[in-house]
């Protein structure tokens, strides 16, 4: 429907998001499922040959389950397609976007996949499935059912293979599953549908660059168009009805996301917008894309960007060692890949080398590969990035005494434990919404992930409920280990996070001030898992400079407006960052020296203007997905 925008808004990070609707000749915005407090609604389903129906999933009879409506975009009109009473994860939908099947997950971390038999549209009878197949634990997080087409079930498959394969099977009578294609190199990571028909055009796999391949000879036109002109740079985001426009986005390390429109039968690109127009492309700096291997023989993939003339003769190492960040992804099921990274160009800017490395458990890589982290948090997942270091260290690139570790949600988690269990490796941390405690976190989580947690949490981490695992988990949890800390930290949280709870934040700093510990916390009291305001982001990273320049050595700009329209609260530790207690006195708003009390930090609204800081703001937050 060209007539809509739709898209998901929470309150304040609190990730329980309603579905809006927006018209785009008259601005006006409409909450599309006005449902109480503590409800999630999420789009699970749209379909081009049905312009004005959505169907989303809502968690308001049972926070644990998301029940299935169907919503007239035009009217705002709800109705009931299916009560999920079988506790299912996710449901399959076909091309004429009815359910034809749903997922759940197993005690053992196994997941049954189920046919439905009886129930859509059928008045006389509630929905009944039966299971057609099961996932077995090894393959749940690289086994991805897509959508069902006449009689194939179209899915990503491990089973009986390391990379995941795209296939199609007979949804009617099961059988031999048909491979359509595969790499040995990292698993077919993405699929690219024709939005009309629902034929597969594309598949995506990405191992060091990421490469599209058709499928078929139109799609594969319009990809070597896209070649021609960005390289590997780019990203095919929808099409026309006749697939004779495209909108195609331009993106890759000095690309910072530009859109073109493509017009196929003239093979012209015409540019609509630059996303950051004030981004001067001439400062941003090329990544190195490369291989480190782990001490058990692992290969990590791994990226790397370095400062304007640090690597005079393009050979990827700079003429000395400079000092490093370890930027470490979230999830971990998720990864780093060769893209425009703001992180990466934003400390290159500063003259800080920045590496991140896909550890082990990073999805894109195979089965093996996600599954030798299972209970390897703090243990192997750590060794690994450890290695990258040493790699670092060895190769030139970093100064052995001036390296920082970084990282949100699981990599704020890679952080404090970078400082707790490996206290000489790093001179400093910066941890967003990291995990302190693997017990606490996992107590706290939504009450919609409890149907997922077995072939996740509990088969990576543990179950708390265990006693014999509970112990392991808090061996493996920072806040137990506060003791060996050496290195200042910074931490920056959301009060309303519900994924990693702002608890986790306060206890970590709690028992780091009662030991005498340098930590500075910072908190947002409008934001969840990350920072999604531009003026919240702007000033954690104007504090997160200031922080690193001093224990590193690198650049870093004064404060000036930058706190400006940010709800940032300094609530602990203001003196240990050079020049804060100083601007918060400037703005007669005081910082707390105590470890909590939000009635003395520090809440200001100031101002932010700076180019380079303003490309963190749409991807601040790459972590649990």
């Amino acid at each position: 429907n060209s007539r809509y925008i739709l898209f998901g808004l929470d309150d304040g990070g609190n990730e329980n998001t309603h579905v809006y609707a927006v018209d785009v000749e008259t601005g006006e915005q409409r909450d599309l499922t006005p449902v109480g407090e503590g409800v999630k609604a999420v789009i699970v389903s749209y379909r081009f040959g049905q312009p004005n129906t959505l169907i989303v999933g809502l968690n308001e009879r049972d926070p644990q389950v998301f029940d299935l409506y169907e919503i007239d975009i035009e009217t705002g009109q709800r109705n009931l397609l299916l009560e999920n009473d079988g506790g299912y994860l996710e449901f399959i939908f076909d091309d004429a976007n009815e359910v034809r099947g749903a997922l759940a997950q197993q005690s053992n971390g196994s997941t049954v996949v189920y046919k439905l038999v009886v129930g859509q549209n059928d008045d006389e009878a509630p929905p009944e499935f039966e299971e057609f197949f099961v996932i077995p634990s090894e393959d749940t997080l690289t086994t991805y059912p897509y959508l069902v087409k006449g009689d194939s079930l179209y899915m990503l498959d491990t089973r009986g293979r390391d990379k995941a394969a795209f296939v199609s099977m007979n949804f009617t009578t099961g059988g031999e599953v048909t491979v359509i294609a595969e790499s040995d190199l990292a698993d077919v990571s993405d699929i690219s549908f024709d939005q009309v028909t629902l034929e597969p055009t594309a598949f995506l796999v990405d191992y060091l660059y990421p490469t599209w391949t058709a499928l078929e000879g139109e799609y594969g036109e319009v990809l070597a168009a896209a070649e021609a002109k960005f390289g590997n740079d780019f990203a095919i985001l929808s099409a026309t009805a006749d697939r004779s426009k495209y909108v195609i986005a331009g993106i890759g390390p000095t690309l910072p996301l530009v859109y073109f429109l493509f017009d196929k039968a003239a093979n012209e690109f015409t540019e609509l917008f630059v996303t950051r127009p004030d981004l001067d492309a001439t400062l941003l700096q090329p990544m190195e894309a490369f291989e480190i291997e782990a001490r058990d023989g692992l290969i990590l993939t791994s990226y790397l960007t370095l400062p304007v003339g640090a690597d005079a003769d393009g050979d990827g190492i700079p003429e000395q060692p400079l000092p490093m960040i370890l930027f470490v992804h979230g999830g971990p099921w998720a990864r780093d890949s060769y893209n425009y990274n703001p992180y990466h160009q934003m400390f290159a800017n500063r003259g800080y080398a920045t590496m991140s490395v896909n550890y082990r458990g990073s999805t894109g890589f195979g089965k093996s590969f996600v599954n030798a982290a299972i209970k390897e948090f703090a243990g192997k997942m750590h060794d690994d990035l450890i290695d990258a270091v040493d790699y670092a260290i060895s190769s030139g690139i970093a100064d052995a005494d001036r390296v920082a570790i970084m990282g949100g949600s699981y990599g704020g988690y890679a952080t404090l434990v970078g400082l707790t269990f490996t206290p000489d490796t790093f001179a400093c941390g910066v941890d967003i919404v990291g995990i302190s405690s693997l017990v606490t976190v996992i107590e706290s989580f939504p009450d919609y992930w409890a149907p997922a947690l077995a072939g996740t949490w509990y088969k990576f981490v543990g179950n708390p409920a265990n006693e014999t695992e509970r112990a392991d988990m808090i061996g493996r949890s920072p806040l137990y280990h506060v003791e060996n800390i050496t290195a200042p930290l910074l931490i920056g949280q959301g009060e309303n996070d519900p994924r990693v709870t702002k608890l986790e934040s306060d206890q970590m700093v709690d028992e780091m001030a009662n030991l005498g510990k340098a930590v500075t916390y910072l908190n947002y009291p409008d934001e969840g898992h990350g920072f999604a305001r531009p003026e919240n982001s702007l000033s954690f990273m104007a504090v997160a400079e200031n922080f690193l320049s001093q224990c590193l050595g690198g650049i870093a700009q004064d404060y000036g407006d930058d706190f400006e329209g940010s709800t940032i609260e300094v609530l602990h530790g203001a003196e240990y960052v050079p020049g804060l207690s100083e601007e918060l006195e400037g703005h007669g708003a005081p910082s707390s020296t105590g470890a909590e009390g939000n009635d003395t930090s520090a809440s200001l609204q100031l101002a932010s203007r700076r180019i380079l800081f303003l490309s963190i703001l749409s991807s601040l937050v790459r972590f649990i997905q």
